[in-house]
């Protein structure tokens, strides 16, 4: 039901916000955050979305270098696979090797988020910790090296095959949104029977907006979705 999905990411949330001992205190060797077949990162990257959606689709995927280019896309979305460090920073997980968060970004997300979730990769391939990425992200943002967020920013993460915590796997289909310096509240994230979740990707000044979607982007129904 859509209520107790949105009560245990909530709690996620929650715990993830907290400072507690992680089992992940720094980045692993880098051949465990990578896919080692281009084809199956590609395959990944596009189940985020539906096939109207990703098969047009720009395709990204991660190399030593950090995220290059795959597939040239025509419809000015950008799918590709994330890894941990795109968690908040403070997140328990933030150096979690296994996980694979398959995403489709739109256009406003493209120009704005995605230097974000670059950036953040270049520093993480650097030997930058948590705390120096954070660092160095918000001066970044500060100075306009970095672009503003875009309003209408968001993506799809609607992938069966993804793996985006130790407890929660592959969680449920669901669309993101993001807003620079917003409360939760004020978009009804959380409150009683609300669909929508909310959380800080980065302290004090960027919220992820969550919307669990019934439907896997292949159009399976996902059985945990009760409306």
């Amino acid at each position: 039901m859509v209520k107790i999905i949105a009560a245990v990411l909530l709690l996620c949330l929650i715990l993830r916000g907290q400072k507690t001992d992680s089992p992940y205190p720094s980045m692993a060797p880098l051949d465990q955050y990578l896919i080692s077949d281009r084809d199956v990162e590609i395959a990944l990257a596009r189940s985020a979305a539906p096939k109207s959606i990703s098969d047009n689709a720009e395709v990204m995927i991660l190399q030593r270098q950090g995220y290059k280019t795959a597939v040239k896309g025509t419809n000015g979305f950008v799918c590709m696979v994330e890894r941990s460090w795109s968690a908040g920073f403070d997140d328990p997980a933030f150096w979690n090797p296994k996980i694979r968060g398959p995403l489709c970004l739109n256009q406003p997300a493209v120009r704005t988020y995605l230097p974000m979730t670059i950036a953040r990769t270049r520093l993480a391939l650097a030997g930058k910790s948590a705390t120096q990425m954070m660092e160095a992200i918000n001066s970044a943002l500060d100075k306009k090296e970095l672009p503003a967020l875009e309003a209408g920013a968001m993506c799809y993460m609607m992938s069966k095959q993804g793996f985006l915590d130790d407890h929660a796997g592959h969680w449920h289909p669901h669309l993101m949104f993001w807003a620079e310096r917003t409360e939760p509240k004020s978009w009804g994230a959380g409150l009683a029977g609300s669909p929508m979740l909310a959380g800080e990707e980065i302290k004090g000044r960027l919220t992820v907006f969550m919307v669990p979607v019934a439907k896997w982007s292949d159009g399976t129904p996902d059985s945990g979705y009760e409306k």
